[in-house]
């Protein structure tokens, strides 16, 4: 108790016990409490964007969603603001780097961000978008027969074996966000806003609605820029313009699919590098803004570059992908035929860090702190309504589906088991060793015996 507690008590001698009592009890709660200062330190209240979160890696950073969950993982959450993704396809039979353009420009129409697509046929592009639909895009993908198999009972709670991700474990963080009004009369009301929040679940089979296109035209929210016969000034001129009228409270989609194609005249490699070192200087300084790029086939590997083509490349751009598609190479579909292609991941985006928080918070990549056995091996598939990027797992040996421990037998035409063929070994001597050879054959051949006759003058002695 203090002294000014004392004096109170002391001046006023009418004081009741139970008002005493309760005068002590705040007295000695008082003195306990820890010394607080009354200035409370205030931060900046960010309100997050639709279709955004914070990046794992480096708080400050916003990031947002690429349209496919699994290649949000990799990337280490999703493709940080201020930064670029370059995606190269090199099989000319395919058209998987314009696929993923595809999902990112989705993604960006669905949350209501600005969108600059350079493209010579944009508006078709766009129209050949793939959209949102009522039902999980996973629901035909799950084999409804596998259901009713029974298993051991100790094995039935056990979860499923998963090679991949779902949206709902890539949203790592609540989102205070919602679409906007005129978006949600194209999405279904089955759909949950708690686990799309981030990134919204699209279906190949559908297809962006033609009102939606020519209201986000004529909004600006989406804008198309022709790039027949432009160069790569041209290009980041209508880029820095188009920057600079956007909004900074919202995210800034920048889509570039087939960078130096035919429709894009005579490209150098000097071209490329010039255009890619000047765009990451306008994300640097609009910081609002990301980018995604992907290139031509025949540009996208080191014989159209020279040596170390690619490598080059991703130093220019802050994520790299390249997307090597089994078609250009059948032999490698015996090594895994329930997919298309292998991921290669050159370069991954570390915004205001050191390291990337792909290595620490890739579920697909497996280097976190509990994996021992290194980095898996990432495969591709475009399945009916989606594009999955998941793990790459052997067949069995032996095998697709099965194990063989015996060889198998030959079947001949008639329908009959044929003989198996066995191996025979012929061991031939030179001559010399043949002649070394019967040397000591006849060295170790015993001599025969002798045989004596037995003779005697008195024969009647040895009468036998």
């Amino acid at each position: 108790m203090n002294s000014s507690s004392l004096n109170l008590v002391n001046s006023d001698r009418s004081v009741s016990p139970a008002s005493l009592s309760l005068l002590i009890t705040i007295t000695v709660h008082w003195s306990r409490s820890p010394i607080m200062s009354a200035f409370k330190r205030t931060t900046p209240t960010r309100h997050a964007s639709p279709g955004t979160r914070s990046y794992p890696g480096s708080p400050s950073t916003t990031v947002v969603s690429t349209g496919i969950p699994s290649l949000d993982d990799i990337l280490g959450g999703g493709l940080p603001l201020s930064c670029s993704l370059l995606t190269a396809a090199p099989d000319a039979h395919s058209s998987y780097g314009e696929l993923v353009q595809k999902y990112y420009v989705a993604q960006g129409l669905v949350k209501g961000h600005g969108v600059l697509l350079i493209h010579h046929d944009g508006q078709d592009f766009a129209k050949g978008c793939m959209w949102t639909s009522g039902t999980s895009s996973e629901d035909d993908e799950v084999d409804h027969g596998q259901s009713t198999i029974k298993i051991a009972w100790r094995y039935e709670e056990m979860k499923p074996f998963q090679t991949t991700v779902s949206p709902q474990f890539v949203a790592l963080s609540r989102l205070s966000v919602c679409p906007p009004d005129d978006l949600l009369t194209f999405r279904s009301p089955r759909s949950s806003s708690s686990s799309q929040d981030f990134c919204s679940t699209l279906d190949l089979t559908s297809r962006v609605p033609q009102s939606l296109i020519d209201r986000t035209i004529a909004t600006k929210q989406l804008r198309v820029l022709d790039a027949v016969h432009q160069t790569a000034t041209s290009i980041i001129q209508h880029i820095e313009q188009a920057l600079a009228d956007s909004s900074s409270s919202t995210p800034f989609r920048i889509c570039v699919p087939s960078f130096g194609s035919l429709e894009w005249g005579d490209v150098t490699s000097a071209d490329i590098g010039l255009f890619f070192h000047r765009l990451r200087a306008l994300l640097w300084r609009y910081p609002h803004a990301c980018a995604s790029v992907s290139l031509a086939p025949h540009l996208a590997s080191d014989l159209w570059g020279g040596s170390g083509w690619t490598q080059r490349l991703g130093w220019l751009v802050d994520a790299f992908v390249n997307l090597s598609a089994f078609s250009s190479n059948p032999a490698l579909t015996a090594l895994s035929p329930s997919h298309h292609g292998l991921l290669d991941i050159a370069t991954f985006p570390a915004p205001h860090a050191l390291l990337s928080a792909s290595d620490k918070h890739s579920v697909l990549r497996g280097l976190s702190s509990a994996a021992t056995s290194g980095e898996n091996n990432i495969a591709f598939k475009c399945m009916r309504k989606r594009l999955v990027f998941e793990t790459l797992h052997l067949d069995a040996e032996g095998g697709v589906g099965e194990r063989r421990t015996a060889p198998s037998s030959l079947q001949s035409d008639d329908g009959h088991h044929a003989k198996t063929a066995s191996a025979s070994l012929d061991v031939r001597l030179d001559e010399e060793e043949a002649q070394v050879a019967d040397i000591n054959r006849v060295a170790k051949t015993k001599p025969p015996k002798k045989r004596v006759a037995f003779q005697s003058d008195r024969p009647d002695l040895y009468d036998f």
